[in-house]
């Protein structure tokens, strides 16, 4: 579809908003009070292409949440629907519990020739239930079982899935078996330094923590994190951090569990995001866009960590052909016509756009990602900077002048600092006001960060250089709206108070 196509439409006829009105209104009366996107994406799809979607009202969206990252080749993408209807047309079982299949066959040999070749050479693959959440499960259990240790090392800020392991590692719950290690950041790094020291301080943390016995940590039965931290706010692991997590788990034969559960399939400008760094993971968790749209969840890892017997792990949806058939389609059209390498291309281009916003608005504390994996942090402007979330002075050296608001990279992280080198609190109210502006506009846009406070972007890999100004015109668009109206109201506030601004 063409960016015209696209547009938000016209005003919906009696009958459009009649349906609309009534779906919603119906899903709140019955639906539980858990349910966490309809409360802030209020809009009924009915139909969907690429990265189109139109509403029940009428209305046609950008769609740059794509399933929370599951959707790589964007809606109903072509390839992905023949490859269902092939497997619908031939009369194969649909459900196969673990039993071999063509369809399995041919999905586990694409999906291992897309694998670190460290990994690959000679890896086993596990399907257990269709969620990421279910994959994170297993591999904690699976390390567990091989090591015969319980405590598992996690990171600030991750995300994992909702089931209580998952959760636990996530920092959701209490759980002794887990120990939480900082994750290093340029903005609000916990070191209150950034950059390279920031992260080689993070790595020296936890090489503390393993090795003095009297850190309270239990040998630990694995090490489980993100390459990119998504819910966490859009956090890329520096490339030379990440090697010396790797490092330091080898040394100490600790499993290193990647969870490439929404970094996956080309996302982060490299087919798996460890690729970047060129790290080789003992376990990796995999779900989202492996399934092509569909419900799919697997555990890849080294064939001696294979200790399970038989029915140790297990899942009754482990065997959806449907998912598999559209998954191999996915991962060999991802493959084929370098979508990974078009996410590196077109995600920097797009950031170094993104850094406008940060010029410009003084509510724009940073932009970062990397790929097509984006994020906007939104931050309080009148507030002075140079405190962290905690209301710590941020002591760090600090950026200079002439390289504020410029693209840096960091051990093959591309970031793009903002306005300041120290953080100003976080603002997910005015990210919330963004998201909202961006939805008036025919954009959707998922909200993320420990409070809510970035704007992330998730488009699929396959969209084109028009959408792609489209979406960035449109979130330009609504952050000016957003600040012109915090500032018009700062200024009432003044008045009201007797206060003359300049």
């Amino acid at each position: 579809m063409t960016v015209t196509e696209s547009a938000p439409g016209g005003h919906a006829s009696a009958d459009e908003h009649a349906l609309h009105e009534g779906i919603l209104r119906r899903q709140s009366a019955r639906e539980s009070a858990a349910r966490t996107y309809a409360r802030t994406l209020p809009i009924v799809p009915v139909r969907a292409r690429g990265l189109t979607i139109e509403g029940a009202d009428g209305r046609r969206y950008l769609d740059c949440l794509s399933g929370a990252g599951t959707l790589a080749l964007g809606h109903n993408h072509p390839v992905v629907l023949a490859a269902v209807r092939r497997v619908l047309e031939s009369g194969a079982p649909l459900h196969a519990l673990d039993l071999a299949t063509p369809v399995k066959d041919a999905f586990v040999t694409e999906l291992f020739a897309t694998l670190p070749p460290g990994l690959a050479a000679r890896a086993r693959v596990q399907f257990c239930g269709p969620a990421g959440t279910d994959a994170v499960e297993a591999a904690l259990k699976l390390v567990r079982a091989a090591t015969g240790r319980s405590t598992v090392m996690a990171f600030t800020g991750a995300y994992h899935g909702m089931t209580a392991g998952a959760s636990a590692a996530s920092g959701h719950a209490e759980d002794v078996r887990v120990a939480r290690l900082p994750y290093p950041q340029e903005y609000r790094c916990p070191f209150g330094v950034g950059g390279a020291r920031g992260a080689e301080l993070a790595a020296r943390w936890t090489e503390s923590v393993l090795d003095d016995p009297k850190s309270g940590v239990p040998e630990p039965a694995g090490m489980i994190l993100e390459p990119v931290q998504g819910e966490g706010g859009v956090h890329p692991a520096p490339d030379a951090w990440l090697r010396r997590m790797r490092r330091i788990t080898a040394e100490r034969s600790i499993p290193l569990i990647a969870d490439e559960i929404q970094t996956g399939v080309g996302r982060t400008g490299a087919f798996w995001a460890v690729d970047h760094s060129g790290v080789t993971p003992d376990v990796m968790v995999l779900s989202k866009a492996i399934g092509g749209s569909l419900p799919l969840a697997v555990v890849v890892y080294r064939d001696d960590l294979d200790v399970w017997e038989p029915g140790a792990h297990a899942g009754t949806f482990r065997g959806n052909q449907l998912a598999m058939a559209a998954g191999t389609a996915t991962l060999a059209h991802v493959r084929e016509n370098r979508l990974a390498e078009r996410a590196a291309t077109l995600g920097a281009r797009m950031l170094a756009q993104l850094g406008r916003l940060a010029e410009e608005h003084a509510c724009v504390g940073e932009v970062r990602g990397r790929g097509l994996m984006l994020g906007v942090e939104l931050v309080d402007p009148e507030t002075e900077p140079g405190h962290d979330d905690c209301g710590i002075a941020a002591d760090g050296p600090g950026i200079a002048a002439e390289d504020q608001g410029a693209v840096a990279e960091d051990q093959g992280v591309t970031l793009m600092r903002g306005s300041s080198a120290k953080p100003r609190p976080a603002a997910p109210a005015l990210a919330a006001a963004v998201q909202r502006e961006c939805l008036r506009r025919g954009l959707i846009v998922e909200l993320g960060g420990r409070h809510a406070s970035v704007v992330r972007l998730l488009p699929p890999l396959t969209i084109t250089d028009e959408q792609a100004a489209a979406v960035l015109d449109r979130l330009a668009d609504a952050v000016d709206a957003v600040a012109r109206d915090r500032a018009g109201g700062a200024v009432a506030r003044d008045r009201a108070g007797g206060i003359a601004r300049p």
